[in-house]
C-alpha cells in the first residue's frame, strides 16, 4: 500500500513508460492475432490497461466519469499508445489534486468490498504489471521483439556484451 503520492508517482510514471515500451514492439498486424481461443489478443490487454486507468480512476473518485467504459480500441498501436500515455499521465494529475498522503489510509468502495486508497494505487501498478507479463508471452509466441523493463529482455542481452541465459 502506498503512504505517499509522489512514490506512486515516480513508481507509476517508470511503470507507464515501460507499459508504453512494451505497446511499441506490437505491430499493427499482430494488434488482433489470437494465439489460442482462450488467450486475449494484445489489443484486447492494452486496451484493457488502458481503460483500468479511467476505470478504476472513476471509482476512486480520481475521474468524474469512466470516459472510456464503452469506446472502441483504436485500430492502430500508436493511437492506442497514444490514448494509454494520455489517460496515465491524466491519473497523476488527478492524484496530485485529488489525494493527499494523509488521505491514502481513507476507504473507498471497490468492487464490493472496502479499499484504502493506497491500495488502489498499488492495485493499479500490480494490474498492469500482471497483464504487461501476459502481452510479452504472447508477443514471444508471435516472433516479436520484447523490450526489456527491469533488467535486459533476451534480445538486448548482446547489447551489453553477454550471452542471454537459457
Amino acid at each position: 500500500m502506498y503512504r505517499s503520492i509522489e512514490d506512486f508517482i515516480k513508481d507509476w510514471t517508470e511503470e507507464a513508460e515501460g507499459t508504453a515500451k512494451i505497446f511499441s514492439s506490437i505491430t499493427d498486424n499482430t494488434l488482433k492475432e489470437k494465439v489460442h481461443p482462450d488467450v486475449r489478443s494484445l489489443e484486447r490487454l492494452a486496451w484493457h490497461l488502458t481503460q483500468t486507468i479511467t476505470e478504476m480512476g472513476h471509482r476512486a473518485g480520481l475521474f468524474t466519469s469512466d470516459e472510456l467504459e464503452h469506446i472502441k480500441a483504436p485500430d492502430e498501436v500508436l493511437a492506442l499508445t497514444d490514448t494509454y500515455t494520455q489517460y496515465a499521465n491524466l491519473l497523476v494529475k488527478a492524484i496530485r489534486s485529488k489525494y493527499t498522503d494523509s488521505a491514502l489510509s481513507d476507504q473507498v468502495e471497490m468492487y464490493g468490498e472496502q479499499w484504502e486508497k493506497g491500495k488502489i494505487l498499488r492495485v493499479l501498478i500490480a494490474h498492469q504489471t500482471h497483464h504487461r507479463g501476459q502481452m510479452t508471452v504472447i508477443m514471444r509466441i508471435l516472433g516479436l521483439p520484447v523490450q526489456g523493463i527491469y533488467g535486459p529482455s533476451k534480445e538486448e542481452w548482446s547489447e551489453f556484451g553477454m550471452v542471454a541465459p537459457d
